[in-house]
């Protein structure tokens, strides 16, 4: 197949490729994403029932991935499964391609979460973090203030605020703590005022890039309520997509796409060190 000249390597910091939506066709995804330039997907878990999945995924893939609990998970995680994190982390801390410990954070959006709950897994798995010195990517949805708090509290080895869209204050304070800013198709909107204000004004060396897929659609895949009671699928978001998603926040910040690529690539090793020689060699296979 041939490759676009003006193709540039990019890395999706946040991928659930092991989620349902891609059943049908998951391995024609992550090959279409590395077609337009998709060198490097991160895959991280949510529950110890996906811990294997996204394993498996990432070598299938030749990507990396984490193991966590995310917040949205707390309700039905087991008491013991910090324990069973502490071991699958201790199993396979010579897996070149375990890059953090996450999905974890806090969720103050999402009603009827226990607080207390989330709390005893977002603190354990920061005191994991401190153990096998590891990144951490974090779920923050209206909670950066309390996440903040926590990482002061127990300091780790940095990592992602994933899908960030706090105040100019949060975000300092996320840089500050060793943190990159993860940006993905909420950017998109025109009317994410704030959000994009902050995409084009934080320190070039804050931001990585990510899709969540299949979650946070950027603009150009979202069907509104009129059109899906049309009968118009929502558009499911992809690691595909990656490339025009960083388009859009190049031109957000004024810079040439191969400048910023390079930058967002170097953001994302500092952030999660373990990609360097995974990413290297990929970069230096047919797609770069």
């Amino acid at each position: 197949m041939g490759h676009h000249p003006r193709m540039h390597a990019w890395i999706d910091t946040h991928c659930h490729l092991d989620a349902p939506e891609f059943d049908p066709d998951r391995d024609a995804v992550r090959q279409q994403a590395r077609a337009l330039g998709v060198v490097h997907c991160v895959l991280p878990a949510v529950e110890r029932g996906n811990w294997d999945a996204v394993r498996a995924l990432a070598h299938r893939h030749g990507d990396s991935y984490a193991l966590g609990i995310h917040p949205l998970c707390t309700p039905t995680a087991g008491d013991d499964d910090l324990d069973a994190l502490a071991q699958a982390l201790q199993q396979h801390r010579d897996d070149p391609r375990l890059a953090a410990i996450g999905e974890m954070g806090l969720d103050f959006f999402v009603p009827g979460l226990d607080p207390a709950r989330q709390e005893r897994f977002y603190r354990g798995q920061l005191q994991l973090a401190r153990r096998f010195d590891l990144p951490v990517i974090l779920h923050v949805r209206r909670s950066a203030d309390k996440l903040l708090k926590g990482l002061r509290e127990l300091p780790v080895p940095g990592g992602i605020a994933h899908a960030f869209n706090g105040s100019l204050q949060q975000a300092q304070a996320f840089i500050g703590l060793g943190f990159k800013l993860g940006f993905g198709g909420a950017m998109t909107y025109d009317r994410a005022l704030q959000l994009r204000r902050l995409a084009a004004e934080l320190p070039e060396d804050a931001l990585v890039l990510e899709t969540d897929a299949p979650d946070i659609p950027p603009h150009w895949l979202y069907a509104t309520a009129a059109e899906r009671e049309a009968g118009a699928p929502q558009g499911r978001n992809a690691p595909g997509e990656l490339p025009r998603i960083a388009a859009v926040l190049a031109g957000l910040r004024g810079v040439p796409l191969a400048q910023w690529a390079q930058q967002v690539r170097d953001n994302t090793l500092q952030a999660l060190p373990r990609l360097k020689p995974l990413v290297t060699a990929a970069a230096e296979g047919p797609a770069s």
